[in-house]
């Protein structure tokens, strides 16, 4: 479903600016963002996808993942298409890397999302599978509508998000797992086509404005695997976030435009483990 977007600017043209993400996206007429569902119509920017769903499920909160928010509960999950990175491992790539058009996509009233996760029993939703950021303005109002049902609300992010906008959102969430792919800007360029400092500004932001973090890396063999690199990252957890923030080094195993690398060894992720631990986290 079509609407005017959240976050932009006109400029000379009819041309757009985008001001959701980092991006900053120049937008001529009849084109699209990065992202692939933000639209410059007649000089105006439009989503293309509120309350357009890909995937809608029910899952437990540990599955986003988040270990320590509601341990046990169920969360009711959904996803759209499109994202703001282009990550070369994605293991969403069938609705992260297409467009609304090129998959079928259940369209939702935003007082469902709230109606179903109560008639399922769950105790909150939660913005997954895709890049919540660029589906903001659905994710905006069904959460605005689920806070004053009871229920929590969580991100499920890449954390590639301008301040305005994640600070709007936030004020309708509880909770949000940032996935940091690296702890290196080379990688963010090469392997997903963004930066590295807005998503640790996003996970600062997170801490300053309440919300429960947990952080995910993704342990790639011979990309972010290094000692060096995973102390680093640990160090920063512990110095500009708290000690105390859950931190999940997971396994990469081969997808997309990577298939040309090994799972990650067991022995890595017992590794990594060990530096956090020698860090302080």
């Amino acid at each position: 479903m079509e609407k005017i977007a959240r976050f932009w600017e006109k400029k000379d043209d009819k041309k757009v600016k985008c001001t959701l993400c980092p991006h900053g996206c120049v937008i001529y007429e009849g084109k699209r963002g990065i992202c692939r569902v933000r639209e410059n119509k007649g000089g105006k920017l439009y989503t293309l996808i509120y309350g357009s769903a890909s995937s809608v499920a029910v899952d437990p909160i540990e599955k986003k993942p988040l270990y320590h928010f509601y341990p046990g509960s169920y969360v009711f999950s959904m996803g759209t298409v499109g994202c703001n990175l282009s990550c070369k491992h994605c293991q969403n790539y069938s609705i992260s890397a297409v467009g609304p058009e090129d998959i079928y996509l259940r369209e939702m009233e935003v007082e469902e999302v709230a109606d179903l996760a109560i008639r399922y029993g769950c105790k909150g939703i939660a913005w997954t599978y895709n890049e919540p950021t660029i589906w903001h303005e659905f994710a905006l109002d069904a959460s605005k509508i689920a806070k004053k049902k009871g229920l929590y609300a969580v991100y499920v992010s890449n954390g590639y998000i301008n301040e305005e906008p994640f600070r709007e959102i936030g004020n309708y969430l509880d909770a949000i797992n940032v996935d940091v792919k690296a702890f290196s800007d080379e990688f963010y360029r090469k392997v997903s086509g963004g930066r590295l400092e807005p998503v640790l500004n996003t996970c600062k932001l997170a801490k300053e404005t309440g919300l429960h973090l947990e952080i995910t890396y993704l342990v790639i063999p011979g990309l972010n695997d290094s000692n060096d690199e995973i102390k680093k990252f640990c160090r920063w957890v512990v110095e500009e976030i708290s000690a105390d923030t859950p931190v999940h080094f997971t396994r990469f195993f081969p997808h997309f435009k990577m298939t040309d690398r090994p799972p990650t060894p067991l022995d890595t992720l017992k590794k990594a483990f060990s530096i956090a631990k020698e860090e302080g986290l």
